[in-house]
């Protein structure tokens, strides 16, 4: 793999066109980056602030190729983008790798992949029918949740068992499902590392998350106590993944801070949510850091620049406050351009840094 940067004024292929591609094509155009967007969705947020727009399936082999020539180097903003297509973008470098997407888009694998790389999840089960769901019960217990192996994000693809008896009514046959059992724990957090071609590893601080509806709803840097404690094992941990993957850009793994150390939830080869504090937050933001890593250019500084930081999610109509947000000069509001305000949808961001000690 060659690591000649791809200087300034070149072609970025963005596969995606949601909030985390317009945050990239942003980070990207500071640097002098132009940013292609391919995406199958023609309402795309992404696309408003990048130079070019290609409106196709992901599976259309042909487009897929035409946008692959056009671009330098290509990345992804989520990780569900179908595998298989991208074996026509040929000799275009694609960062981070098509394996990174592949253990990452399948419960089951990201699970055993982490426990390879000597991670702790919480305790799963593959299920694909009543009977390996009637085992997974008896060997792992209630309550847990049973979740679908694939495609699910923010709390979709999930159904909490409390009891046998909330399993009776669930059709399993033909689905890919995957058993976990719940896991005590004090809070939740995520480590955010950037790594470059050269392997260069550089972590923001962790933030302790909090989720509403499966849905990240609050992110706040430093964490408490008992996250902190857990944070350089966790690290370990992500930074024998990237190794593992020879992965370059961002990475993000979320863990559950436990009296028995930190338990892996689940892995996503991308910018994430819970870093959007880094925009302002941080010496160097996640997005910048990515933009750097897939194009061979010396990594960012990531510490925090104020002693704290308080990232909270907008969510539906609470898009709608944005006059009180812009009220209070500490905030800092990021709206996505999205038209349409549904319940459970991500409108935007809005970032507080805090010259205390605490939020």
């Amino acid at each position: 793999m060659t690591t000649d940067p791809i200087s300034p004024g070149s072609t970025i292929g963005i596969l995606g066109g949601g909030q985390l591609g317009r945050m990239l094509a942003m980070a990207a155009a500071q640097l002098g980056y132009r940013c292609h967007i391919y995406a199958p969705e023609r309402d795309s947020v992404a696309a408003e602030v990048a130079a070019d727009f290609t409106c196709a399936p992901y599976g259309d082999s042909e487009l897929l190729a035409k946008f692959a020539g056009a671009c330098d180097v290509i990345t992804y903003e989520f990780e569900n983008v179908p595998v298989a297509p991208l074996s026509f973008i040929g000799a275009t470098p694609l960062r981070a790798s098509v394996r990174a997407l592949e253990i990452a888009q399948d419960r089951l694998a990201e699970k055993r992949f982490v426990e390879h790389q000597g991670g702790t999840p919480a305790p799963f089960r593959a299920v694909e029918n009543e009977t390996e769901f009637t085992e997974a019960l008896e060997r792992i217990g209630t309550p847990g949740i049973l979740k679908t192996r694939r495609d699910g994000y923010d709390g979709k693809g999930q159904w909490r068992i409390m009891s046998p008896r909330d399993a009776e009514d669930l059709t399993l046959s033909g689905n890919r499902l995957i058993y976990e059992g719940f896991v005590d724990f004090a809070a939740e957090f995520s480590v955010i590392l950037v790594r470059g071609l050269d392997g260069e590893v550089r972590f923001w601080d962790s933030a302790q998350n909090d989720h509403s509806s499966g849905i990240l709803s609050r992110s706040v840097v430093p964490a408490g106590a008992e996250v902190t404690a857990q944070v350089p094992a966790a690290r370990e941990l992500a930074a024998r993944v990237a190794e593992a993957l020879g992965y370059v850009g961002v990475l993000t793994l979320e863990f559950f801070a436990t009296a028995n150390g930190p338990v892996f939830n689940e892995m996503a080869p991308r910018v994430h949510n819970s870093g959007h504090w880094t925009i302002e937050g941080a010496r160097t933001s996640q997005f910048e850091n990515h933009i750097r890593a897939i194009c061979g250019l010396p990594l960012g500084l990531t510490d925090l620049i104020v002693p704290a930081v308080q990232m909270d999610n907008l969510i539906g109509d609470q898009a709608n406050d944005w006059p009180d947000l812009l009220a209070d000069p500490a905030n800092h509001l990021h709206l996505y351009g999205k038209g349409e305000i549904n319940p459970g949808r991500k409108m935007g961001h809005v970032t507080r840094l805090l010259t205390g000690k605490t939020v």
